[in-house]
């Protein structure tokens, strides 16, 4: 006993100066690049395909910005539904985890038993892990959520900040392609210049996200130029073959 606890004391000092840093926002990472990128490319498209149609930018930016608009809306709508189907999901299947516990603690114990070696562990190494978390139901219930099913417990508030960070995502990135509208009355002088600052823009945010993501950002920025100038160039295109 004396040992541990000096071997205790001896490991504090290198505890409190090894602290290691990791990454903690994926989830708004995660949110903010699906609302920048469908937010470049999607009124970027739609602003390049009314100038194939000669359309106005007077009329380019309406269109746009209500775009903008029911696209944040949307997206916003939408990343609400999918946070919250998620913690509906989470607080099932605790549910059920909690019955199974109670009803069936010894297959649960052997679960937990099959998950500890499955990380090479013996039977006489976490035995004494299975017995103490049978001791502590609540940690039982966490470890079998976690490392059973796969499942980390979702922030109470969750939901609402998906939506609005997806939205607020997607409205600076769709203000971006229009802003050339604001100030240049000519649309095809307009249309070039949105093609230009959208560029810059998609590879800027391409390679943070690269940065973000652990890939790799020129490829990274590369890629999601390119997606952005397919889509633009698409709809250019289709609206010239239309008015044709």
């Amino acid at each position: 006993m004396a040992e541990g606890r000096n071997l205790e004391e001896g490991l504090k000092p290198l505890l409190r100066s090894h602290t290691e840093k990791h990454f903690t926002a994926r989830e708004i990472v995660r949110d903010v690049i699906i609302g920048v990128s469908d937010g470049l490319t999607v009124p970027f498209a739609l602003a390049a395909g009314l100038s194939g149609a000669n359309a106005s930018s007077s009329i380019i930016l309406t269109a746009g910005l209500a775009e903008v608009a029911a696209g944040a809306i949307s997206m916003g709508l939408g990343g609400y539904l999918a946070a919250k189907s998620e913690a509906d999901h989470y607080m099932r299947e605790l549910k059920r985890e909690q019955e199974e516990i109670i009803n069936v603690p010894e297959a649960e114990a052997a679960e937990i038993a099959e998950i500890l070696s499955e990380y090479g562990l013996e039977a006489h190494e976490y035995s004494p892990v299975v017995n103490g978390l049978r001791k502590n139901p609540k940690a039982w219930l966490e470890f079998m959520m976690k490392f059973e099913l796969g499942l980390e417990k979702p922030q109470p508030r969750r939901a609402l900040e998906s939506a609005l960070t997806i939205a607020l995502a997607y409205i600076v990135g769709g203000l971006v392609p229009l802003v050339p509208y604001m100030f240049i009355p000519t649309a095809r002088k307009a249309v070039l210049t949105s093609v230009a600052v959208t560029i810059v823009a998609l590879l800027l945010f391409g390679y943070s996200k690269g940065r973000f993501t652990g890939s790799r950002p020129i490829r990274s920025a590369l890629q999601t130029a390119f997606i952005g100038a397919i889509a633009s160039a698409a709809a250019f295109g289709m609206a010239k073959a239309v008015q044709a």
